[in-house]
């Protein structure tokens, strides 16, 4: 087998930097990357020139500059020079958004991380009808191959899962317009929408969604619309018991109500977003999501 490529990306200076800042010392990162499958060599390549250039634009800056974390903006937490991220339109303290007719109900809001819990989102009938279109194709769940970019099964994801083409029908194309239009993000910024099914045991334990940049397959990945900024966790069912969608940084658990939904945003792909999730396991009954993954950029 050929020999996968390593490119010392901006997004993996990047993860360097934050890893320094947070105080990591320089053999726990280089462990990491090798881990990761990095070649040591690499590595250590990457480290010296990302530190290296690093140290000399902190010469420049004035001492309290070369140090600062990035000022937060008063009305969502992140970081003032963060790059814009979805996000509803809350404003004047809204608790119905309406999306051309459809009222969907803000719940539950979280600043840090950022986490909102929508209300009918979904209707009983579009429930019903993902379920029905997706239920023929459904096959053992995959996750992202962080080695190669591609996908493979995973035993820490017990699910059955597939994917939809973004408008691929007018169902689904009416629920892409209603989410783009909710986070105020194009509609060509979003994967396809994901359909899984959960059955009595199965779990997703907890993860991040971001593309981890120490990760050799992540250059490929990011070519197809670059990192993945938020997530959006429809319900389609209520399950009997369990299957709550759990943030373990922050101790909140999401229920799986049907119609409903969970929207959750990080604008670095890194643990300080604090968006650690996972799929609790189902009790009893089964649990079916629809997932939306936004992009930076245009997804093909």
């Amino acid at each position: 087998m050929p020999a996968i490529a390593q490119t010392i990306t901006p997004e993996l200076r990047r993860w360097i930097i934050d890893q320094a800042q947070t105080g990591c010392r320089p053999e726990d990162v280089l462990n990491a990357m090798k881990a990761s499958g990095w070649n040591e060599d690499v590595a250590l390549a990457a480290m010296e020139e990302t530190l290296e250039q690093r140290l000399q634009e902190a010469r420049a800056l004035p001492a309290t500059d070369a140090v600062a974390w990035p000022a937060q903006r008063q009305d969502s937490g992140v970081a003032a020079n963060a790059p814009p991220l979805p996000e509803p339109d809350l404003s004047g303290g809204a608790c119905v958004i309406d999306i051309a007719g459809h009222a969907v109900r803000v719940l539950t809001t979280l600043r840090e991380p950022r986490v909102i819990v929508f209300g009918g989102l979904l209707s009983d009938a579009e429930c019903d009808g993902l379920m029905q279109l997706a239920g023929p194709r459904l096959l053992r769940s995959e996750t992202v191959d962080n080695n190669t970019g591609g996908s493979e099964v995973n035993a820490s994801r017990t699910s059955d899962g597939m994917f939809f083409e973004r408008g691929e029908a007018e169902l689904i194309a009416r629920i892409e317009v209603r989410i783009a239009a909710l986070l105020n993000w194009p509609l060509d910024h979003g994967e396809g929408l994901q359909i899984l099914r959960y059955r009595p045991g199965a779990e997703y334990k907890p993860h991040h969604d971001y593309f981890d940049p120490v990760h050799p397959g992540t250059p490929k990945i990011l070519e197809r619309g670059g990192q993945r900024v938020a997530t959006l966790v429809m319900y389609l069912n209520t399950p009997t018991a369990g299957g709550s969608t759990t943030f373990p940084d922050v101790g909140l658990a999401v229920a799986p109500l049907r119609g409903n939904a969970v929207f959750f945003s990080y604008d670095r792909a890194h643990v300080s977003t604090r968006t650690l999730h996972g799929g609790a396991p189902v009790m009893a009954g089964e649990k079916w999501v629809a997932t939306k993954w936004l992009r930076q950029g245009v997804f093909r």
